[in-house]
């Protein structure tokens, strides 16, 4: 778990940085706009589209942008030709990568991301290769403010979290993925600042890397996530805290 939570660290960092030169709204849209083609253009009745909408108001989206890309993936436009690929592959030190894509060219992004993992030091898998190392999950993030980090975790149990992760000044709430909404409901109306909440891939294992490989293995990731078809990236890398510090810098 640990892993998981700094390369999600990092992930929110990058997060804040793409949505200035746009990147993280273009995701975003075409998160929504396959949203739509899947469960239709109301949030209300669709699950992955509320997400996706919360997720773009997180990234400080406009109400009006988001909801002309609704509009727009109603009327047939956006989406439709859009296709969701998830590849496996291994990178620096033997950690496992999953990759989320969308893509309007399948061979265009295939070639893409195996590029990325060959010159990070890394190789593409075969389907089913590293994916049994994670379980999906839905993950709330909460602001802890002036509140007890023990009474957010007990609330968060209480509302039927599978694990919670305190940090320095957010606590990470793990749910079953049809559990999300729920728990963020829950801990939403109970006064806890919710700040993000979405479904992600949790590592059974995380793999210790030196600081050499944890840089190697930061920028492939960094990489991936750059690529204008990745979506989302995930790893059970556990990165190396020197590492974490000369990447962020």
């Amino acid at each position: 778990m640990s892993g998981h939570s700094k390369w999600s660290q990092i992930k929110r960092q990058k997060g804040v940085n793409d949505a200035k030169r746009g990147a993280v709204f273009t995701k975003l849209g075409r998160e929504i706009a396959v949203a739509v083609r899947q469960g239709g253009g109301d949030p209300a009745g669709n699950f992955r589209l509320r997400l996706a909408v919360q997720r773009a108001r997180e990234a400080n989206m406009s109400a009006d942008t988001i909801d002309r890309a609704i509009k727009r993936a109603s009327g047939g436009a956006d989406g439709a030709e859009l296709e969701e690929i998830t590849y496996e592959g291994y990178g620096p030190g033997g950690i496992a990568v999953m990759v989320e894509a969308m893509t309007d060219n399948r061979n265009r992004t295939a070639a893409s991301v195996r590029s990325i993992f060959d010159r990070g030091g890394g190789n593409l898998g075969e389907s089913g290769s590293v994916a049994w190392q994670f379980k999906s999950r839905g993950q709330v993030t909460i602001k802890v403010g002036k509140n007890n980090p023990d009474d957010i975790e007990l609330a968060a149990i209480d509302a039927g979290a599978v694990d919670v992760l305190t940090e320095e000044e957010e606590v990470q709430v793990f749910t079953e993925r049809e559990e999300l909404e729920t728990v963020r409901r829950t801990l939403s109306d109970a006064g806890y600042d919710v700040t993000a909440s979405d479904l992600t891939l949790i590592p059974d294992v995380t793999v210790e890397l030196d600081e050499n490989k944890s840089i190697q293995a930061l920028k492939l990731l960094d990489k991936l996530e750059s690529d204008d078809d990745v979506q989302k990236v995930y790893t059970n890398a556990d990165f190396a805290e020197s590492a974490m510090a000369a990447f962020n810098a």
